[in-house]
């Protein structure tokens, strides 16, 4: 019996490990900021015996403070984050409330995604009037990801109303929330967010009343989420919804498919034997990770405790680079996923077969995690979207989804700030000049920080105060 869709038959050897570790269309929760994924579970596990910590002083630019968050290597930092010594004071507990709401109707969702019936987002709010401020997640992220609760805890502490929005690239927002349910066209994508925004408003004002209190609206992305909301403000200006005061990017892209070709090959590359060979690769890992386990007490969701772990069980680079890659096609598959069930499109699974809640999805986790972002570029999202626009090449899609496109409205827009780094595990080069011919005094560029690991150090998050307060 067929059970895979077309062009992605070739893909079930020698991966059951991967159907076990992936349950695909229940939602990946975010194991790297902006990279997300299913694997602070999985991948923390594995995570943890790189490198030896190098302990150096930078130089932060034309300041000439000492920069001194910990990791010079950009892998360490995207999978590490911020220890504790070096974090800025997040409040253990806020005032915060989950919102679900219904965007379409009339939309028949699968079985399989009975969970994703409605919209989910949450508040967090102060007694008193203050601005509020949007945050955007960054690929594959929730909007109740570690990455999004810990900068929700941040703003409400710097005086604002918070208002947490998912990713378009995470299931609950492909299945309730997407127009045309096929993430990754970013004007495309900014609608929808944009829309997402507008009733979240109107909802917190019927049901929390005088409780919210807005004097000002704000605007915020990380990674991916970064790139929309620049596009999120284009549509402002035409809208006049909310009329941003500010809005900060953080660690965007530059051109997206360029980005996901580098995450992609991090994957292909660092494997030896490349993908067939993925099974040696992960025990020869995970190995190192249950010898230090039956020594030693473990509490996952402590950072310091897997902090701790790194330190003492260095591995390769290489390998480190690998896990990355691992997390964002486990990331990415996921969209691929639900967009092909919520379309019909016979990608990964047949358009006539109806999932249900008992239906095992190990099968299709294999098939995803063997599909590239590439891949999906290449065989689902551009047919996808050139049968809508018959004139649409692949490099002109790949144009209008990057910065680049509106590199004139970002020149001109002196309320838009961009904090990054210049070892950005997701940029080329060339991006970071962009980024300074671009932004040029409303950029913040880091020496060291990899893919938003310093987005919780103690600077960083004064640096993000000064643009969006002063």
């Amino acid at each position: 019996m067929q059970i895979i869709g077309e062009r992605r038959q070739g893909h079930l050897l020698n991966m059951q490990i991967i159907g076990q570790a992936i349950t695909v269309s229940h939602g990946l929760k975010p194991a790297l900021p902006g990279l997300s994924s299913a694997l602070r579970q999985l991948m923390i596990s594995i995570f943890l015996m790189f490198l030896l910590l190098s302990w150096t002083d930078a130089r932060a630019g034309k300041s000439h403070i000492i920069y001194d968050y910990p990791f010079v290597n950009p892998y360490e930092a995207t999978v590490l984050g911020t220890p504790s010594l070096y974090r800025t004071d997040i409040p253990d507990k806020i005032r915060i409330k989950t919102f679900e709401m219904q965007l379409f109707e009339q939309r028949d969702i699968p079985e399989v995604f009975w969970y994703h019936d409605r919209f989910q987002y949450s508040l967090a709010w102060h007694k008193k009037k203050s601005p509020l401020i949007f945050v955007i997640a960054g690929t594959g992220s929730g909007y109740n990801a570690g990455t999004m609760v810990n900068l929700q805890k941040i703003l409400f502490k710097a005086g604002f109303h918070v208002v947490a929005i998912s990713s378009p690239t995470y299931p609950n927002f492909i299945v309730t929330a997407s127009e045309t349910m096929v993430p990754g066209y970013i004007e495309q994508d900014a609608r929808d967010i944009y829309r997402v925004m507008e009733m979240a408003r109107d909802q917190i004002t019927v049901e929390m009343g005088e409780k919210v209190r807005i004097s000002d609206f704000y605007l915020m992305g990380y990674s991916l989420g970064a790139a929309q909301s620049a596009f999120v403000a284009i549509i402002d200006d035409e809208m006049k919804s909310f009329d941003f005061k500010k809005i900060l990017m953080i660690n965007p892209p530059v051109n997206l498919f360029s980005s996901v070709s580098i995450l992609d090959d991090l994957l292909d590359e660092n494997i030896p034997g490349g993908l067939a060979n993925f099974n040696s690769f992960f025990y020869s890992v995970f190995d190192q990770f249950a010898d230090y386990y039956k020594n030693n007490k473990v509490n996952f969701s402590d950072p310091d405790a897997i902090y701790e772990m790194y330190k003492s069980r260095p591995v390769k680079e290489t390998d480190l680079a690998a896990l990355i890659g691992v997390s964002f096609r486990l990331s990415s598959g996921s969209m691929i996923f639900t967009s092909d069930v919520m379309t019909r499109s016979s990608y990964i699974v047949p358009g006539n077969k109806e999932l249900t809640y008992f239906t095992s999805l190990t099968d299709y986790g294999i098939v995803t995690f063997h599909t590239s972002f590439t891949d999906y570029f290449q065989e689902y999202f551009y047919p996808f979207f050139k049968e809508r626009e018959p004139g649409l090449t692949r490099e002109k899609l790949k144009y209008i989804t990057s910065l680049e496109s509106i590199e004139d409205y970002l020149i001109n827009q002196e309320r838009i700030f961009l904090i990054t780094n210049s070892d950005d595990i997701i940029l080329e080069h060339r991006d970071i000049d962009f980024f300074r011919r671009v932004f040029r005094e409303r950029a913040k560029i880091y020496p060291n920080g990899g893919h938003c690991g310093n987005m919780e150090y103690i600077h960083n998050v004064d640096q993000m105060m000064e643009f969006l307060k002063n």
